[in-house]
Protein backbone atom coordinates (compact mmCIF):
# COMPACT_ATOMS: atom_id res chain seq x y z
CA UNK A 1 0.00 0.00 0.00
CA UNK A 2 1.19 3.49 -1.25
CA UNK A 3 1.14 6.60 1.46
CA UNK A 4 -0.12 9.75 0.07
CA UNK A 5 -1.16 13.09 1.13
CA UNK A 6 -3.97 14.92 0.93
CA UNK A 7 -3.59 19.12 1.23
CA UNK A 8 -5.66 22.07 1.13
CA UNK A 9 -5.61 24.13 -2.08
CA UNK A 10 -5.93 27.03 0.08
CA UNK A 11 -7.46 28.39 3.19
CA UNK A 12 -7.28 31.36 5.71
CA UNK A 13 -4.30 33.24 4.73
CA UNK A 14 -1.99 30.14 3.23
CA UNK A 15 0.59 30.96 0.57
CA UNK A 16 0.95 29.57 -2.59
CA UNK A 17 4.35 29.20 -1.75
CA UNK A 18 4.04 27.27 1.39
CA UNK A 19 1.61 24.69 -0.51
CA UNK A 20 4.62 23.95 -3.59
CA UNK A 21 6.64 23.58 -0.30
CA UNK A 22 4.63 21.05 0.92
CA UNK A 23 5.10 19.04 -2.23
CA UNK A 24 8.77 19.17 -2.02
CA UNK A 25 9.08 18.23 1.36
CA UNK A 26 6.29 15.46 0.47
CA UNK A 27 9.16 13.58 -1.79
CA UNK A 28 11.76 14.09 1.20
CA UNK A 29 10.13 12.80 3.62
CA UNK A 30 9.34 9.42 1.72
CA UNK A 31 5.55 9.92 0.55
CA UNK A 32 4.28 8.32 -2.67
CA UNK A 33 1.40 10.89 -3.56
CA UNK A 34 0.57 14.58 -3.16
CA UNK A 35 -2.79 15.13 -3.94
CA UNK A 36 -4.58 18.50 -3.87
CA UNK A 37 -8.30 19.97 -3.38
CA UNK A 38 -9.48 21.48 -6.27
CA UNK A 39 -12.02 23.68 -5.16
CA UNK A 40 -12.79 27.59 -6.90
CA UNK A 41 -13.60 29.00 -3.30
CA UNK A 42 -12.26 27.16 -0.78
CA UNK A 43 -14.51 25.98 1.94
CA UNK A 44 -13.20 27.94 5.22
CA UNK A 45 -13.67 31.09 6.01
CA UNK A 46 -15.61 34.19 4.66
CA UNK A 47 -12.75 35.35 2.03
CA UNK A 48 -10.04 32.09 1.93
CA UNK A 49 -7.31 32.16 -0.32
CA UNK A 50 -7.79 29.58 -2.84
CA UNK A 51 -5.15 28.40 -5.28
CA UNK A 52 -5.71 26.37 -8.60
CA UNK A 53 -4.72 22.78 -8.04
CA UNK A 54 -2.95 22.13 -11.53
CA UNK A 55 -1.02 24.97 -11.25
CA UNK A 56 0.34 24.13 -7.96
CA UNK A 57 0.63 20.52 -9.19
CA UNK A 58 2.84 22.06 -12.20
CA UNK A 59 5.30 23.79 -9.75
CA UNK A 60 5.54 20.83 -7.64
CA UNK A 61 6.53 18.66 -10.72
CA UNK A 62 9.61 20.90 -11.56
CA UNK A 63 11.31 20.38 -8.18
CA UNK A 64 10.00 16.54 -7.43
CA UNK A 65 10.83 13.32 -9.49
CA UNK A 66 9.35 10.64 -7.99
CA UNK A 67 6.29 11.21 -5.86
CA UNK A 68 2.56 11.23 -7.58
CA UNK A 69 0.68 14.11 -8.36
CA UNK A 70 -3.47 14.56 -8.69
CA UNK A 71 -6.08 16.14 -7.02
CA UNK A 72 -8.82 14.79 -5.00
CA UNK A 73 -11.09 15.09 -6.15
CA UNK A 74 -12.06 17.13 -9.25
CA UNK A 75 -15.89 18.45 -9.78
CA UNK A 76 -15.90 16.92 -13.28
CA UNK A 77 -19.03 19.08 -14.12
CA UNK A 78 -17.26 22.34 -13.42
CA UNK A 79 -15.02 21.86 -15.70
CA UNK A 80 -14.77 21.35 -19.42
CA UNK A 81 -13.58 18.03 -20.08
CA UNK A 82 -11.64 18.38 -22.98
CA UNK A 83 -9.57 21.76 -20.82
CA UNK A 84 -8.87 19.14 -17.66
CA UNK A 85 -8.08 16.68 -20.31
CA UNK A 86 -5.26 19.48 -21.49
CA UNK A 87 -3.99 20.24 -18.30
CA UNK A 88 -3.57 16.39 -17.00
CA UNK A 89 -2.16 15.90 -20.19
CA UNK A 90 0.25 18.25 -19.53
CA UNK A 91 1.10 17.45 -15.91
CA UNK A 92 1.95 14.37 -17.31
CA UNK A 93 4.73 15.14 -19.43
CA UNK A 94 6.16 18.03 -16.78
CA UNK A 95 6.30 15.05 -14.23
CA UNK A 96 7.45 12.53 -17.17
CA UNK A 97 4.50 10.42 -16.25
CA UNK A 98 3.46 10.65 -12.74
CA UNK A 99 -0.10 12.20 -13.22
CA UNK A 100 -3.37 10.78 -11.89
CA UNK A 101 -6.53 12.54 -11.44
CA UNK A 102 -10.03 11.94 -9.44
CA UNK A 103 -13.06 12.91 -10.73
CA UNK A 104 -16.76 13.33 -9.11
CA UNK A 105 -20.19 15.28 -8.88
CA UNK A 106 -17.84 18.07 -6.32
CA UNK A 107 -19.07 19.42 -3.17
CA UNK A 108 -22.51 20.18 -2.92
CA UNK A 109 -21.11 22.49 -0.36
CA UNK A 110 -18.98 24.42 -2.60
CA UNK A 111 -19.74 27.77 -2.70
CA UNK A 112 -17.65 28.09 -6.33
CA UNK A 113 -21.02 26.77 -7.92
CA UNK A 114 -23.29 28.96 -6.71
CA UNK A 115 -21.37 32.20 -7.26
CA UNK A 116 -20.40 31.48 -10.61
CA UNK A 117 -24.21 30.16 -12.37
CA UNK A 118 -22.92 26.55 -12.08
CA UNK A 119 -25.29 23.95 -12.21
CA UNK A 120 -26.41 23.09 -9.06
CA UNK A 121 -28.60 20.03 -9.78
CA UNK A 122 -27.62 17.01 -8.06
CA UNK A 123 -29.60 14.39 -10.77
CA UNK A 124 -27.90 16.79 -13.32
CA UNK A 125 -24.60 16.95 -12.48
CA UNK A 126 -24.44 12.77 -11.75
CA UNK A 127 -25.58 12.64 -15.64
CA UNK A 128 -22.41 15.46 -16.48
CA UNK A 129 -20.33 13.12 -14.52
CA UNK A 130 -21.12 10.17 -16.36
CA UNK A 131 -21.11 11.51 -19.60
CA UNK A 132 -17.70 13.48 -19.26
CA UNK A 133 -16.14 10.73 -17.33
CA UNK A 134 -16.12 8.42 -20.86
CA UNK A 135 -14.99 11.70 -22.84
CA UNK A 136 -12.12 12.33 -20.47
CA UNK A 137 -10.71 8.79 -20.36
CA UNK A 138 -10.99 8.75 -24.17
CA UNK A 139 -9.31 11.98 -24.33
CA UNK A 140 -6.59 11.03 -22.13
CA UNK A 141 -5.71 7.99 -23.79
CA UNK A 142 -4.28 10.36 -26.95
CA UNK A 143 -6.45 9.00 -29.33
CA UNK A 144 -9.05 10.05 -31.76
CA UNK A 145 -12.29 10.75 -29.79
CA UNK A 146 -16.11 10.79 -31.29
CA UNK A 147 -18.76 11.93 -28.67
CA UNK A 148 -22.29 13.73 -29.19
CA UNK A 149 -23.54 13.72 -26.06
CA UNK A 150 -26.51 15.88 -24.07
CA UNK A 151 -23.72 18.01 -22.56
CA UNK A 152 -20.49 17.53 -24.50
CA UNK A 153 -19.49 16.75 -28.35
CA UNK A 154 -16.35 15.84 -29.69
CA UNK A 155 -15.94 15.48 -33.33
CA UNK A 156 -12.94 12.67 -33.66
CA UNK A 157 -10.29 14.83 -32.17
CA UNK A 158 -7.32 13.43 -30.50
CA UNK A 159 -5.17 15.55 -28.10
CA UNK A 160 -1.09 15.13 -28.97
CA UNK A 161 1.23 14.39 -27.32
CA UNK A 162 0.22 11.62 -26.24
CA UNK A 163 0.43 10.88 -22.41
CA UNK A 164 3.24 9.50 -20.91
CA UNK A 165 1.43 6.99 -19.11
CA UNK A 166 -0.01 4.08 -20.99
CA UNK A 167 -2.48 3.15 -22.45
CA UNK A 168 -3.76 7.10 -20.37
CA UNK A 169 -3.34 8.57 -17.47
CA UNK A 170 -5.59 7.42 -14.41
CA UNK A 171 -8.59 8.27 -13.59
CA UNK A 172 -9.63 7.55 -10.23
CA UNK A 173 -13.87 8.15 -9.28
CA UNK A 174 -14.75 9.42 -5.87
CA UNK A 175 -17.54 9.84 -3.18
CA UNK A 176 -19.62 8.47 -1.31
CA UNK A 177 -19.79 4.13 -1.51
CA UNK A 178 -23.74 4.64 -0.22
CA UNK A 179 -24.48 5.70 -3.87
CA UNK A 180 -24.16 2.64 -6.31
CA UNK A 181 -23.61 5.30 -8.66
CA UNK A 182 -20.37 5.93 -7.68
CA UNK A 183 -19.04 2.37 -7.66
CA UNK A 184 -20.46 1.71 -11.17
CA UNK A 185 -18.57 4.60 -12.20
CA UNK A 186 -15.39 3.74 -10.66
CA UNK A 187 -15.00 0.18 -12.81
CA UNK A 188 -15.15 2.47 -15.79
CA UNK A 189 -11.80 4.07 -15.15
CA UNK A 190 -8.56 3.03 -12.70
CA UNK A 191 -9.55 3.85 -9.53
CA UNK A 192 -11.57 4.80 -6.43
CA UNK A 193 -11.55 7.24 -4.03
CA UNK A 194 -14.59 6.74 -1.64
CA UNK A 195 -15.62 8.36 1.60
CA UNK A 196 -18.12 6.39 3.57
CA UNK A 197 -21.05 9.01 4.75
CA UNK A 198 -23.02 10.65 2.12
CA UNK A 199 -22.88 13.64 5.05
CA UNK A 200 -19.35 14.34 5.40
CA UNK A 201 -19.57 16.24 8.73
CA UNK A 202 -19.61 13.25 10.15
CA UNK A 203 -16.91 11.11 9.52
CA UNK A 204 -16.52 7.40 9.51
CA UNK A 205 -13.52 4.94 8.94
CA UNK A 206 -13.89 2.45 6.58
CA UNK A 207 -13.94 -1.22 8.65
CA UNK A 208 -10.93 -3.39 6.67
CA UNK A 209 -14.20 -5.46 6.19
CA UNK A 210 -15.68 -2.70 4.61
CA UNK A 211 -12.40 -2.22 1.99
CA UNK A 212 -12.35 -6.03 1.36
CA UNK A 213 -15.78 -5.89 -0.02
CA UNK A 214 -15.04 -2.90 -2.12
CA UNK A 215 -12.19 -4.20 -3.27
CA UNK A 216 -13.71 -7.23 -4.39
CA UNK A 217 -17.19 -5.42 -5.98
CA UNK A 218 -14.70 -3.50 -8.46
CA UNK A 219 -11.83 -5.01 -11.16
CA UNK A 220 -8.97 -6.81 -10.00
CA UNK A 221 -6.37 -4.39 -12.57
CA UNK A 222 -7.02 -1.14 -14.33
CA UNK A 223 -6.53 -0.25 -18.22
CA UNK A 224 -2.44 -0.45 -17.77
CA UNK A 225 -3.11 -4.29 -15.92
CA UNK A 226 -2.02 -2.81 -12.59
CA UNK A 227 -4.06 -3.23 -9.84
CA UNK A 228 -7.16 -1.36 -9.22
CA UNK A 229 -6.49 2.00 -6.73
CA UNK A 230 -8.93 1.66 -3.83
CA UNK A 231 -7.52 4.98 -2.23
CA UNK A 232 -8.74 5.19 1.29
CA UNK A 233 -8.55 7.94 4.04
CA UNK A 234 -8.78 11.50 3.80
CA UNK A 235 -8.57 12.60 7.46
CA UNK A 236 -5.83 13.52 9.85
CA UNK A 237 -3.33 11.10 11.42
CA UNK A 238 -4.55 9.49 14.53
CA UNK A 239 -2.37 11.00 17.79
CA UNK A 240 -1.74 6.85 18.84
CA UNK A 241 0.39 5.88 16.06
CA UNK A 242 0.61 2.21 17.43
CA UNK A 243 -3.22 1.95 16.85
CA UNK A 244 -2.88 3.75 13.45
CA UNK A 245 -0.26 2.11 12.17
CA UNK A 246 -2.00 -1.61 12.96
CA UNK A 247 -4.92 -0.33 10.99
CA UNK A 248 -3.63 0.73 7.86
CA UNK A 249 -1.74 -2.57 8.29
CA UNK A 250 -5.56 -4.34 8.33
CA UNK A 251 -6.33 -1.97 5.08
CA UNK A 252 -3.38 -2.84 3.23
CA UNK A 253 -4.00 -6.94 3.53
CA UNK A 254 -8.19 -5.98 3.28
CA UNK A 255 -7.27 -4.72 -0.97
CA UNK A 256 -6.63 -0.61 -0.33
CA UNK A 257 -3.78 0.26 -2.56
CA UNK A 258 -3.41 3.58 -0.82
CA UNK A 259 -3.93 5.04 2.19
CA UNK A 260 -4.83 9.41 1.96
CA UNK A 261 -3.77 11.46 5.04
CA UNK A 262 -5.62 14.91 5.25
CA UNK A 263 -3.46 18.03 5.77
CA UNK A 264 -5.33 20.66 6.65
CA UNK A 265 -5.06 24.51 5.86
CA UNK A 266 -3.68 25.95 8.96
CA UNK A 267 -0.19 27.33 10.39
CA UNK A 268 2.46 26.71 8.25
CA UNK A 269 5.14 25.41 10.68
CA UNK A 270 2.22 22.85 11.89
CA UNK A 271 1.76 21.95 8.05
CA UNK A 272 4.92 21.31 7.31
CA UNK A 273 5.89 18.79 10.40
CA UNK A 274 2.71 17.38 9.47
CA UNK A 275 4.46 16.54 5.81
CA UNK A 276 7.66 15.90 7.55
CA UNK A 277 6.93 13.33 9.93
CA UNK A 278 6.53 11.21 6.60
CA UNK A 279 4.27 8.16 6.68
CA UNK A 280 3.20 5.70 8.90
CA UNK A 281 4.58 2.09 7.09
Amino acid sequence: MRHGLEISCGGASVAVSTLVELGELAERADWDGVFLEDYLIHYSGDEPFTYDPWLLLAAIAGRTDRVRLGTTVTALPRRRPAKLAREVLTLDHLSAGRATVAVGVGDPGDRGLAAFGEQTEVSVRAAMLDEGLDLLTGLLSGERVSHQGTHYSADGVSLRPAPVQSPRVPVWVGGSTQAGAVRRRAARADGIVPYKLTNTDGWSDFTPDEVHDLANALPATRADGQPFDVAVGGRRRRSDERTERAYLGELAAAGATWWLEFVPAGDPATMRAAVARGPLR
